[in-house]
């Protein structure tokens, strides 16, 4: 079973996964996979475009039994089930800013959480999707989320239930303020 650990960069999808690869769990990393089977087909603003199409036939090769692959594509890869982690993107701001990122792809990535991209598309390319709000969780806590979603414990991480928007709609001159 091919999972994806996805979400904007920033939410703690790296972080999160090393945890669960410490529990025991097989995990790949997206960006590892593709520069492996040769999918990096260009590399703009420090980031590695990838065939995605190519990469999800590859991946499968690869898949023995539960396996996680974590990545802000990896719900791209035709997974059986999609874990896209969540965040605040007044902090998400903060996380991309500590990191030293150029203002202009801060803000696409700010945007990108607050209006759902990798949400949508994971909607649209996955038949299973659940979402983890990671706000207010320690790294642990996520893991432990995921864990249960994986052990079945779905319902409280069904999709719709994060909405930016509202939360930080009026805020929002404050977070993409230059």
């Amino acid at each position: 079973m091919l999972i994806a650990l996805t979400g904007t960069p920033g939410v703690g999808k790296s972080t999160v996964a090393e945890i669960l690869r410490k529990r025991g769990y097989r995990v790949l990393h997206l960006n590892e996979l593709a520069e492996r089977f040769n999918c990096v087909i260009d590399e703009e603003d420090d980031c590695k475009v990838v065939d995605v199409d190519k990469l999800a036939k590859e991946v499968r090769k690869v898949v023995r039994g539960l396996t996680i692959v974590e990545g802000h594509l990896s719900h791209l890869l035709n997974p059986d089930l999609a874990i896209v982690l969540r965040c605040n993107p007044v902090l998400l701001k903060e996380r991309l800013e500590g990191r030293g990122w150029r203002e202009e792809k801060i803000l696409e990535n700010v945007e990108a959480e607050l209006i759902d991209v990798i949400l949508v598309e994971a909607l649209d390319n996955v038949e299973e999707v659940y979402e983890i709000d990671t706000t207010n969780l320690t790294p642990e806590e996520v893991a432990n989320a995921v864990e249960e979603i994986l052990k079945g414990v779905k319902d409280k991480y069904k999709p719709g239930r994060i909405d930016w928007l509202s939360e930080v709609g009026d805020h929002l001159d404050d977070i993409i303020r230059r």
